[in-house]
């Protein structure tokens, strides 16, 4: 659906529900705001416009997201040794977001690294200091959840086949805007090339 220059896509319907979703469980868990955020984040950026993007990106995710996890553990662990030191904080959190892109890019995960370094500085950033290792836990299964609450909303609401054609027919129409404007441009660069003194 479009209101002048704006559009109402399926996805933006399924990414909002997604949300609605993450908040109401943790409503209803008593989870708390901070486990419905990461959620809802994790939803937010695994929901994709069809079911199988929706996995294969949710993999990824599920993958950069226990990385940031395990980094996570790690950084409490070395934060509980030095007694919640802000040197610790000011100069392990960086090392620990450029290994998570080093790990990420090595593996072939380049889709997960947003997701992974997200999920590593909400993780992180968020750990009261008189919380336990199991808070740390906690954070990395509400991106969990967000995840599957994004591909579970993916599986329900599938679009119909006049919106996907419709949505292909816009896109095939965007495509010949651009082929012609790239033919018009052609055409400029060869005059001026015929201009110009030999």
């Amino acid at each position: 659906m479009k209101i002048g220059q704006f559009r109402i896509g399926l996805r933006t319907v399924k990414t909002a529900l997604a949300v609605m979703f993450c908040i109401l469980l943790f409503q209803l868990t008593n989870g708390g705001t901070i486990s419905a955020m990461i959620a809802s984040v994790s939803a937010v950026f695994s929901m994709r416009q069809d079911i199988t993007s929706t996995v294969k990106f949710g993999k990824s995710r599920l993958i950069g997201n226990s990385l940031g996890g395990i980094l996570a553990l790690g950084y409490y662990a070395i934060q509980h040794f030095f007694h919640q030191n802000f040197f610790v904080e000011l100069f392990v959190v960086p090392l620990l977001v450029a290994l998570l892109i080093i790990i990420s890019d090595g593996i072939d995960n380049n889709s997960g690294i947003i997701g992974g370094v997200a999920a590593l500085l909400i993780i992180v950033l968020t750990i009261p200091n008189n919380e336990s290792f199991s808070y740390a836990i906690g954070r990395i299964f509400d991106t969990f959840i967000g995840i599957f609450i994004s591909i579970g909303v993916n599986m329900l609401i599938k679009p119909q086949k006049s919106a996907e054609i419709k949505e292909i027919d816009s896109t095939m129409q965007q495509l010949e805007q651009q082929e012609a404007e790239l033919k018009i441009l052609r055409q400029k660069l060869n005059e001026y090339e015929q201009d110009q003194p030999k």
